[in-house]
């Protein structure tokens, strides 16, 4: 079993006693850089192997909100420098996953840029990173064309012995499919062209990620796994619309019950996306 990270931007905001900015997550590698560093250390002291580096929103649509577009080459490389720097103050082995995000909205496929948008600015992220990262982690991905503008940048920019690792968002009903309404089969068949070496679901509701898990099980023998969110977003949701998110009823005990239904099913990578902070990764690492 590969226990990950869990949520960052929810975990420095926590910190800091701070509510959400334009710039979210990345506001940090700005003003409070040793915060990020702090973040990072927390889970690794309760058991995590992967930390992920905090790149989620370092990209042209968060940092335009903020007329921040010229650090965006800076930020990705500082994100990685921190990271980096974290698992090798480390004895044991931590492995640094780069996240790829979505380049607009989360949960919103109807959002997703087209091939010629999207790829300068996941190259951008992709060689910026590739000096501190182990594996590239395309996260929440929500469509097949999302799945294909990720995958194709991976595959010319990374460095070759990079893992590439996919994480699907889904629905949040029990219908095992992507935000966009399509089929984990539909996406998976288009992912495999690429050849991944693990698949994954994020930032989704436990229930629906359990769907997707029975699913991918039955579709490869290559690692399979889930990290899952605490909040409940409706369709009409932004980052900075006043749509109230409530988090959804996920005690650390139906956190620990899930990771053994999950590693039940076939699952041998998990952690925590959104709100699920080092409390939750101790719980399961231990």
């Amino acid at each position: 079993m590969i226990i990950l990270d869990g949520s960052m931007g929810n975990e420095l905001l926590k910190r800091a006693g701070k509510t959400s900015s334009g710039l979210w997550s990345a506001q940090f590698l700005i003003d409070s850089p040793e915060l990020v560093k702090e973040v990072h250390q927390a889970y690794v002291d309760v058991g995590a192997q992967v930390i992920t580096t905090n790149t989620y929103s370092t990209i042209p649509s968060y940092l335009k909100k903020e007329k921040k577009t010229h650090l965006m080459k800076d930020l990705i490389r500082k994100a990685g420098i921190i990271a980096r720097g974290v698992a090798e103050e480390n004895h044991q082995k931590i492995l640094v996953a780069g996240s790829l995000p979505p380049l607009d909205e989360s949960y919103r496929p109807d959002l997703v840029p087209d091939e010629k948008e999207a790829l300068p600015i996941y190259e951008e992220l992709i060689e910026e990173l590739n000096p501190f990262v182990d594996i590239f982690l395309c996260e929440t991905v929500s469509s097949i064309l999302e799945t294909s503008n990720i995958l194709k940048a991976v595959r010319d920019k990374a460095d070759k012995y990079k893992e590439i690792w996919l994480s699907w968002t889904l629905l949040e009903d029990k219908s095992g499919r992507l935000r966009s309404k399509e089929t984990v089969e539909e996406a998976f068949q288009l992912a495999e062209t690429f050849n991944p070496d693990a698949y994954l679901f994020n930032c989704t509701d436990p229930i629906a990620i359990t769907e997707g898990i029975k699913k991918l099980s039955k579709l490869t023998d290559k690692p399979i796994g889930c990290y899952p969110n605490i909040f409940g977003v409706p369709l009409d949701w932004t980052l900075d619309n006043n749509i109230e998110v409530n988090p959804r009823n996920l005690s650390i005990k139906q956190f620990i019950e899930y990771k053994k239904l999950w590693e039940d099913l076939g699952a041998s990578i998990i952690g925590g996306c959104c709100g699920l902070g080092p409390d939750y990764i101790k719980a399961i690492a231990e």
